[in-house]
């Protein structure tokens, strides 16, 4: 991957937490951290995990398609990014065969109510995340998206255990 993954220590638990900021994409193997994609409203979180090796990903997908756009690095465009999260995990010892797939977001979060395309890119993200996984021969285990909340979601590099929670409401496992 190349990247240096920041860790921050939570003060109150004790525990470290990775930051997957949006078109980032993480992936720990043997760790106790937790991974976050913090503020998903209309992004995508895609978690993935290999309780065998030990092995957690997370993508922050910030748009549904890359056509047209430049190549880049990151994990900004849903069909760049499903491929790049699971050759990451693989690349740490996991096996496509056993990831537990969980995501959550795409959220309306534009005001409007009209049917013009622009204003639901929460569902074109999770649509083109679902094809993108679903091209990869994987299945979402479960999903929490749609609404027009913005979530936060988590996956604990040690157990696999993933939370959402949406503010002012206490964390949820998925």
């Amino acid at each position: 991957m190349g990247e240096a993954v920041m860790v921050a220590v939570d003060k109150a638990t004790e525990k470290s937490s990775v930051s997957v900021g949006l078109g980032e994409m993480k992936v720990l193997k043997n760790s106790d951290a937790t991974l976050a994609c913090l503020g998903l409203g209309s992004c995508v979180g895609v978690a993935a995990w290999d309780p065998v090796a030990r092995v957690a990903g997370m993508a922050h997908v910030v748009l549904p398609s890359s056509e047209g756009r430049r190549p880049d690095s990151g994990a900004k465009y849903a069909d760049r990014a499903i491929p790049k999260l699971i050759q990451a995990v693989k690349d740490q010892g996991g096996l496509k065969s056993r990831l537990v797939i969980k995501i959550a977001g795409g959220a309306q979060m534009a005001l409007s109510t009209a049917n013009d395309p622009i204003f639901k890119i929460g569902e074109q993200n999770v649509n083109a995340v679902l094809e993108a996984i679903g091209r990869e021969g994987l299945k979402v285990e479960v999903e929490e998206i749609g609404g027009n909340r913005g979530r936060t979601l988590r996956l604990n590099a040690a157990n696999g255990e993933t939370q959402v929670s949406v503010a002012g409401e206490p964390p949820r496992k998925l």
